[in-house]
């Protein structure tokens, strides 16, 4: 007797992208070949609640997967997750303390001596994530060369240990002069800190960013320091939430590079996912790109609280080392994406000039746009949109979200009373401030930089790149606008395109000799370039003249 062959079981692949605004699940399943998206409002109070909910809702009502696991048919996890910029940029961090070398304590502050705007009296440097209280000195120090000066004061390091656990600190960095040549006294402080402060999260200047320029190490450790915490707790609450939906495939986190880490990997090093949210996106247009056959863009990813916009010249984004995120320094690999506070949710406003002003201030998914229904009365992006009839003016996500058109007249009403115009025109002033916002944005990466935007195509992705991008392509006189097949969930779907990826970075220094690079030198003062490296040769001299030489 012959039996009908059963159906086989579904093997998906899940890219999760949790916004400001909204959280993005985009499903693949490995066998088939089929394509599933899904979208829910985020949860900025938790935003791992939102991705278990969606996660669930979509392997459920998109995918058919029931029963009491429906995450068990999941084989691959992706995330990209706003955590850490949101952190950032709110400055919700833990409060951390700092160790330094003597007489470093304030460099934190004076950086690089630089005003944010040269011509500017009046700009605000960012401020300062440790408070100089908590910022403490022991004697310590390695000289160039990674000789030791003055060997580390274990009793003062013990004692500054002990006063940074009685302040409350929940997090600590540790960045030394010279850490990036010889470890040792970072090694040997972190170990002290971890006996006096043991539930304390410890960030090591050479663990984070082993390369010199001493002022944009510190900022790097200390960002990961005041990430830490945050991530940490971020992470411990999704885990056990896939857990309990049945997923069995290792969970990952995007990076800022734009590949993937595992959930241990980012907890500790959370200054590397900075961009973790809009790096998959870039990743996901690059593909497309190449398929489509347009290997040079400009990408414009507008979601509900920011605008991100990269260049990609001949199919790839440059990847750069080193960048100033949201006003500090980051020694870091990340795609060169540039972010501006422009968005679905971004808040308009009459400044105190009378002029119109639009973000960054952004309402967010709680309450969100005021067409939300939700209590808020400030008009967005959204409800310009909505009373221009550009946006649905009843409902959203294929009519799961309703939303009131009237509600968005009436605060467009205001606030046009306030500026002596009518409501379409308040509507339409809304769409082109913010338009000049994400215009400005785009000739950072390109005119400044030596390209022209009209020698590339836009692609537009994010719940509201579409929707802007004909009146962007028209100011910066873009001749072709590329739109995918799924914009909305675009970064989510970079998640299934990207795969798992370290990047190094580490500083050698070489006397300037006649010996051309990447030969292997004598001099005890300096490091070889070699492979392998012999047991007995320390990080800060060169031991084996005879070793193999490789390319920096």
């Amino acid at each position: 007797m012959s039996h009908a062959p059963s159906a086989p079981q579904a093997h998906w692949r899940v890219g999760v992208d949790s916004g400001g605004t909204f959280t993005d699940i985009c499903l693949f399943d490995e066998r088939t070949g089929r394509v599933a998206v899904w979208k829910v409002p985020s949860t900025p109070d938790d935003p791992s609640r939102a991705i278990a909910n969606g996660v669930e809702e979509a392997l459920r009502q998109v995918a058919s997967e029931g029963g009491d696991k429906p995450a068990a048919a999941v084989v691959y996890f992706g995330h990209g997750t706003t955590v850490a910029t949101n952190t950032l940029i709110q400055h919700r961090g833990a409060p951390t303390g700092l160790l330094t070398s003597d007489g470093f304590r304030d460099l934190l502050e004076i950086g690089r001596q630089k005003r944010p705007d040269l011509y500017d009296i009046q700009a605000d440097k960012p401020p300062t994530l440790v408070p100089r209280a908590l910022r403490l000195e022991v004697p310590e120090r390695v000289n160039h060369a990674g000789a030791v000066l003055t060997p580390l004061d274990e009793a003062r390091t013990r004692a500054a240990a002990r006063t940074l656990r009685d302040a409350g600190v929940q997090a600590v960095a540790v960045s030394f002069l010279y850490g990036f040549l010889r470890p040792d006294h970072e090694q040997r402080a972190v170990a002290i800190l971890r006996e006096e402060l043991p539930d304390a999260f410890i960030s090591a200047g050479h663990e984070i960013a082993p390369e010199f320029r001493e002022f944009e190490r510190l900022s790097t450790v200390v960002l990961n320091a005041y990430l830490g915490p945050v991530m940490q707790r971020y992470l411990s609450r999704l885990g056990p939430r896939l857990a309990e939906l049945g997923m069995t495939a290792t969970p990952h986190l995007t990076q800022s590079n734009g590949g993937v880490i595992g959930f241990g990997a980012a907890a500790s090093m959370p200054v590397r996912t900075v961009l973790s949210g809009p790096a998959t996106g870039v990743v996901g247009a690059q593909a497309i790109g190449r398929l489509a056959g347009f290997p040079d863009l400009i990408t414009f990813d507008m979601g509900g609280t920011s605008t991100d916009v990269a260049l990609l010249q001949d199919g790839s984004c440059r990847l750069a080392a080193e960048a100033t995120v949201h006003g500090y320094p980051i020694k870091a690999p990340m795609l060169d994406i540039h972010t501006v506070g422009a968005g679905g949710g971004s808040i308009a406003y009459v400044d105190a000039g009378g002029l119109l002003k639009v973000g960054p201030r952004s309402c967010g998914a709680d309450p969100g746009p005021v067409c939300y229904d939700r209590g808020n009365d400030e008009p967005a992006t959204t409800d310009a949109n909505v009373v221009l009839g550009t946006l649905n003016p009843t409902h959203l996500l294929g009519g799961r979200m309703k939303i009131r058109r009237d509600l968005a007249e009436a605060a467009i009403g205001r606030l046009a009373g306030t500026l002596g115009l009518g409501p379409m025109e308040t509507a339409q002033g809304i769409l082109s401030v913010v338009t000049a916002n994400m215009a400005r944005a785009i000739r950072v990466i390109s005119v400044q930089r030596g390209h022209d935007p009209r020698d590339y195509t836009l692609m537009a992705f994010g719940g509201a790149g579409p929707l802007h991008a004909a009146r962007l392509a028209e100011e910066l006189e873009i001749r072709r606008v590329l739109v995918p097949a799924n914009p909305g969930i675009l970064c989510a779907m970079g998640l299934l395109l990207t795969d798992l990826r370290a990047d190094f970075s580490l500083t050698r220094i070489v006397p300037a000799t006649d010996a051309p690079r990447g030969s292997p030198r004598s001099s005890r003062s300096a490091a070889c370039w070699c492979r392998p490296i012999p047991a007995s040769c320390a990080p800060w001299a060169c031991c084996s003249p005879t070793c193999a030489p490789i390319s920096p």
